[in-house]
């Protein structure tokens, strides 16, 4: 072991020692046993991990480009009962998380005073949801209404979106690197809208990159570019910089442009309370109205012929099978079937499995994600996810009105008007397990819990050096 002049034990260069005779000796295995692929990946998951340890900050980075641009693949079929047909979607961010993992574990290993995870005010509720879970589950498979693989894969993904969470907390330490963070987070978007709108061309609705085999799903980019709107729109009220407003300015058209095409209505939807929440809560009320008005006014003539008819289409749709009405105004089928599922969930199946519902995945596919906790895990997972929301907002809400950085402000704003809009967007999308809308959503929430201790831990230091 290498030790410093102390005597103490120096541990980055211990385990970057080790790391190296691990990885010659595990790429000359591999190059005489497996192919160059297999080796190549091996070899990179593990300079992932070796990363990982080194520098949190660098892994977390890679971590945020991989949360939209990372490839999908479905690697089989989880079919069990109740469940319907559902496929095991790995993606790269999936490995790149667990890699990024091994190493976070092995440093917290080595470095105890580092802590696994640090206490915050979403550690409970966030246990308390993932235990209702993983019981609602458990007690699905020992009744016959599920396959355990199929529930226990899906409560691990729920539990992955908490560990972005946890692992982002770990390592914020300051306003400077919250920043980096951030406008790596805005420049990854700023791609991702760039690639949405050289899809228009060719027609249809546009999608995220890399959306595997199955279809792109318009929907989920939708819930990712209105959360990320509003984090743009927040820092630019804020923003006194001639540089930040233009750069914001232009991602603003940028994903306006993305959604719209996206023909995502339930995103359309969760755009006016977005707003409505910015306009409420913001000092600059003027520097959104103003411009919202001139939209407003100006959007009827220049929409495109699509947009419009998406819009329309929910009263629109020619008479079809699978329609209801309501007070005399009949909806498209899509509407309907999310109408039809809300219905059928609260007045009849829900009441078969009241307490801990079917069980994760027992339930099968339903676009609405206030029903399927309801159903999945009964009035235990719904009291326990709404418990875990009311703490979200209670911080967020906390944390804006508390902060007096123009920066940390606007991220704050931004992220109390993205939460309210993933909110309303869960009505009709499963938006809280969308593993591209999560993944950002939990590192902005990790962001937002931890300003007040990062502001708290900058006036300290401006008082011990003043002192």
């Amino acid at each position: 072991m290498i030790r410093t002049e102390n005597g103490q034990i120096e541990a980055k260069s211990t385990f970057l020692l080790l790391a190296l005779v691990i990885l010659t000796g595990l790429g000359g295995l591999l190059v005489a046993k497996a192919s160059i692929t297999i080796s190549l990946l091996v070899v990179t998951l593990f300079a992932l991990i070796v990363v990982g340890f080194l520098s949190a900050e660098v892994a977390l980075y890679l971590l945020i480009a991989s949360m939209l641009l990372s490839p999908e693949f479905i690697v089989g079929d989880l079919l069990g009962k109740g469940t319907g047909e559902r496929g095991v979607t790995i993606r790269f961010d999936d490995i790149l998380l667990i890699v990024i993992g091994l190493g976070w574990f092995a440093k917290s290993a080595i470095k105890k005073e580092l802590g696994l995870f640090l206490k915050t005010p979403l550690n409970r509720p966030i246990v308390l949801y993932i235990v209702i879970c993983l019981v609602s589950t458990l007690i699905g498979f020992a009744m016959g209404r599920l396959e355990l693989k199929t529930g226990l894969f899906y409560v691990l993904k729920y539990f992955e979106y908490f560990i972005v969470y946890f692992m982002a907390v770990n390592h914020l330490r300051d306003k400077e690197q919250v920043k980096r963070f951030v406008v790596v987070m805005l420049a990854v978007c700023m791609v991702i809208c760039v690639i949405a709108i050289l899809q228009i061309p060719a027609g249809g609705r546009v999608t995220a990159p890399f959306e595997g085999t199955a279809g792109g799903e318009p929907n989920t980019l939708g819930g990712y570019l209105v959360l990320m709107l509003s984090i743009t729109l927040g820092l630019l009220v804020t923003s006194d910089s001639m540089k930040g407003k233009t750069f914001l300015g232009v991602l603003v058209i940028l994903i306006a442009i993305s959604l719209l095409a996206t023909l995502s209505r339930s995103s359309w939807l969760a755009m006016g309370p977005m707003l409505l929440t910015l306009i409420y809560f913001s000092k600059r009320r003027l520097v959104i109205v103003v411009p919202l008005v001139i939209i407003m006014l100006i959007l009827p003539f220049v929409m495109p012929k699509a947009v419009k008819e998406r819009a329309l289409f929910t009263v629109t749709q020619r008479q079809h099978m699978g329609q209801i009405e309501i007070g005399g105004i009949r909806l498209d089928t899509s509407t309907s079937a999310r109408v039809k599922a809300w219905k059928r969930i609260l007045t009849t199946e829900f009441i078969e499995y009241p307490v801990f519902g079917r069980g994760v995945a027992a339930y099968g596919l339903i676009d609405a994600q206030y029903p399927r906790v309801l159903i999945e895990t009964g009035m235990l997972g719904l009291v326990a996810f709404l418990a875990l929301l009311f703490f979200i907002y209670k911080h967020a809400l906390s944390t804006y009105r508390n902060t007096s950085d123009p920066f940390l402000n606007g991220v704050s704003l931004g992220y109390l008007a993205g939460f309210v809009a993933m909110a309303i967007h869960a009505i009709g999308t499963n938006t809280f397990v969308i593993v591209r809308i999560m993944e950002p959503f939990w590192f902005l929430t990790a962001i937002i819990i931890t300003i007040p201790t990062i502001e708290a831990g900058e006036v300290e230091a401006e008082v011990s050096v003043k002192g």
